[in-house]
């Protein structure tokens, strides 16, 4: 392999095979910090006390606005804390910048007692946080406010938003200090450019996945933000995150410029060379983040994509371009002459031409023609189409939507029970003065007219193989459904609450187990995903939590008091005699069933047993590995030990059906 080549896989992560039995046998990411010098320490500790106690001071007599902006300081405090307490600091230059970040975070509390917060009408640079409802955690994004911006000003401006490369070294301290210094590869004039931490290093999945979203709506309540003009952007593992994105939620974007990264699984490890075999359910889940399994979303978003020559990552673009050809669409790939991992001058500024166009025109929320796949109803919607319902998970489902003349709309659907078309207010190109005549899979059907407002929202399911109209998408079945649709680590895409137990467990084997995996769970969950993982005591847990959490339950039905409540409405039973799958049962005395399932408590949202997300230390080492491992269930054999790539033995896994039940599992 050339170095450059080389060089652009170790951009992503180490791409070669290693044969790991136990957690320690790989590097662990992040890596152990720099010893802390004790009078460094002991300033350290002394000014994130004192910003604390600022902290604690808004919380308890702070005003409303205030409250909003105390993320803005918070960021701060947990940049420093963080690097301190959990040995982060990876050069000894990072110590003065923590102290100099916590300078900053007490004169901005300083100036928000005094009333003010000027960093809120700030031009160029500036750092901000939100609170993540994920974890409760305090999140930081870096932000280029362009000098054309006046606050309280209605003039809408254009985002970009950037997605950063991989950075193992990537601390709070590390990216609030970049951001305060660094105007990135691009920063087109009169626009703002969103520069989402995504919490660390995972190519932005999962939680990194939400953190844009939730950066970006705390941008757009904050700023003038034109939502018709947001286009994504990125390079080498950033490219990634930017293919992604663009494949995923095509329709939300003004355009998608990729760099590098990687758009698939297998080739791009090499897993045909792999000793491990890949799971059958493991190959089925590459299908959640697969970008090239959604090229044709592209259909949807304006796509200029830049590769090195020499660049390893060029596979990236050549993937897509295969399966985009399969579409009759032709990739724009801007090539770099003779580069490696990186832009080349021309063709950097031949990249930012042509965004900057299709910029200009703006994105159209309700084109006459829509494209749309997807594999699983947690990326289901696409402009006006969105899929309520899937015949089965994990196959692709397809809907060609088309807007024929302003009285006609032709759709045709695979593997797809129930659908929305719903156009906003005000763009509905649609006559208003009749109704809409439908035809879906060619069959016909009489649709309502728009409303007076130019809106147009009509529901359909499939019945007996039939199409029909209903008025609500959510009719009180047990069903999969967007964002209740599984694996297990779709529960950690919104709020959660790890659950403890307080009880003697069935069997001490299992007891222990429970414990570790629980401690690992908590542990990785701050190391990868930058948060501190919500943890109660089974006995504390309170209608309040079970209405707005997902319940992440350890234990078993003698150990938790919470689970012991739910486990006869499960479709895996777990008792004395051993966990029951279907027929088949495993023997209590060194089995433990680890799944997701809508919490009979509570079935809008999940319940988890004992497990945290799902990919573990093996996987940190590229980015590409980092995808769900385990599907909607599993049976784990504890008497084997955990390694850096399961938690012990998998000695059953598979998916429940679209109803939640145990049925054949198609491999």
């Amino acid at each position: 392999m050339r170095l450059t080549a080389l060089m652009g896989l170790m951009a992503i992560g180490v791409a070669g095979r290693v044969m790991a039995q136990a957690p320690g046998d790989v590097t662990p990411i992040p890596r152990p910090g720099v010893e802390v010098p004790a009078a460094d320490r002991t300033e350290l500790e002394s000014k994130i006390m004192e910003l604390g106690q600022a902290i604690d001071g808004f919380k308890s007599g702070g005003k409303a606005a205030q409250m909003d902006l105390l993320p803005d300081i918070q960021i701060y405090y947990n940049a420093a804390r963080y690097a301190l307490t959990y040995n982060e600091f990876f050069g000894t230059g990072e110590i003065g910048v923590a102290k100099e970040l916590l300078n900053q975070g007490l004169e901005r509390a300083r100036l928000l007692k005094e009333g003010s917060a000027p960093w809120t009408t700030q031009t160029g640079l500036v750092v901000r946080g939100y609170v993540s409802r994920i974890d409760g955690s305090v999140q930081p994004y870096g932000l280029i406010v362009p000098a054309s911006y006046q606050a309280n000003s209605p003039v809408q401006h254009r985002l970009d938003i950037w997605y950063h490369g991989r950075g193992e070294t990537l601390s709070e301290v590390n990216f609030l200090n970049e951001h305060q210094h660094s105007y990135g590869e691009f920063a087109p004039a009169n626009a703002f450019v969103l520069h989402p931490y995504g919490r660390y290093c995972n190519a932005n999945r999962f939680a990194g996945e939400v953190d844009t979203f939730e950066a970006l709506a705390h941008v757009k309540r904050h700023y003038p933000i034109d939502v018709n003009r947001i286009a994504v952007r990125g390079f080498s593992m950033g490219g990634a995150a930017c293919w992604q994105f663009a494949t995923h939620f095509a329709g939300d974007w003004v355009a998608a410029a990729p760099g590098a990264g990687f758009t698939e699984t297998a080739e791009f490890l090499n897993l045909k060379s792999d000793p491990v075999k890949t799971p059958w359910y493991q190959e089925k889940l590459w299908h959640l983040y697969d970008s090239k399994d959604y090229a044709i979303n592209l259909f949807n978003c304006p796509t200029v994509s830049y590769s090195g020559e020499i660049d390893g990552q060029r596979q990236a673009a050549n993937v897509m371009d295969k399966a985009l050809a399969q579409e009759n669409i032709a990739l724009n790939q801007i090539i770099g002459p003779k580069m490696g991992h990186g832009y080349e001058r021309v063709a950097k500024i031949e990249v930012a031409r042509r965004v900057d166009s299709i910029v200009e025109h703006g994105r159209n929320p309700v084109p006459d023609h829509v494209r749309f796949t997807t594999w699983t109803l947690r990326y289901n919607r696409m402009l006006w189409v969105t899929v309520d319902g899937l015949t089965r998970h994990w196959e692709r489902a397809r809907v060609n939507a088309d807007i024929v003349d302003p009285g006609t709309v032709q759709a045709k659907t695979e593997n797809v029970t129930a659908l929305t078309f719903a156009m906003e207010p005000g763009y509905c190109p649609l006559d208003v003065t009749r109704r809409t005549h439908l035809t879906i899979d060619g069959q016909s059907l009489e649709a309502p007219a728009p409303a007076s407002d130019r809106s147009w929202t009509v529901h359909l399911h499939k019945q007996g193989g039939r199409w029909e109209f209903t008025n609500q998408t959510d009719d009180g079945t047990l069903r999969k459904r967007s964002g209740l649709q599984g694996p297990i680590d779709d529960a950690f895409y919104d709020s959660f609450l790890m659950v403890a137990p307080t009880g003697t467990a069935m069997n001490a084997k299992v007891g222990d187990w429970v414990r570790a995996e629980r401690e690992h769970a908590i542990t990785h969950w701050r190391r990868q995903f930058r948060g501190e993982a919500p943890v109660k005591n089974d006995a504390d847990v309170t209608d309040a939590d079970i209405a707005s959490h997902n319940l992440v339950l350890w234990g078993d039905p003698s150990s938790n008091k919470v689970l012991a409540r739910i486990v006869d409405r499960l479709p895996v039973r777990w008792d004395a005699a051993g966990v029951h799958v279907g027929a088949k049962v495993y023997s209590g005395d060194h089995h433990v069933p680890v799944m997701i399932y809508p919490n009979p408590l509570n079935p809008k949202r999940y319940v988890v047993l004992n497990s945290g997300f799902t990919f573990r230390e093996y996987d940190y080492l590229n980015n590409a590995r980092q995808s769900p491992k385990l599907p909607d269930f599993a049976v784990v054999d504890v008497s084997v030990p955990a390694t850096a790539r399961t938690p012990g033995g998998i000695v059953d896994a598979g998916f429940f059906d679209e109803e939640w039940k145990l049925g054949p599992q198609a491999r």
